[in-house]
């Protein structure tokens, strides 16, 4: 069943590339030093930054180097894995 969501898949991607751009520019990178560190093509990282599109695979290369890969940590997971009845069940 789908949700009502306030976001188009496209508004998603446009947001996340943004962010992957402020990011890199954070850290500093030229887009050629992320594509190095990444191991992600110079053309791909490119074409991601002007339109969103990009491999799952090249994104997580180059969230790993942005060290935000754990954000993908969160995608699709269950309600049912974060929630915990007591301080008990977390230490455990």
């Amino acid at each position: 069943m789908l949700s009502f969501l306030s976001k188009t898949p496209q508004a998603v991607m446009s947001d996340l590339k943004e962010r992957c751009k402020a990011r890199r520019k954070a850290l500093s990178y030229t887009q050629q030093e992320l594509a190095r560190r990444s191991g992600v093509s110079l053309g791909s990282l490119k074409r991601f930054e002007q339109s969103g599109q990009i491999s799952l695979e090249s994104l997580l290369r180059i969230a790993f180097v942005l060290e935000c890969l754990e954000d993908f940590e969160k995608v699709c997971k269950s309600e049912d894995e974060e929630r915990f009845e007591s301080i008990e069940e977390i230490v455990k």
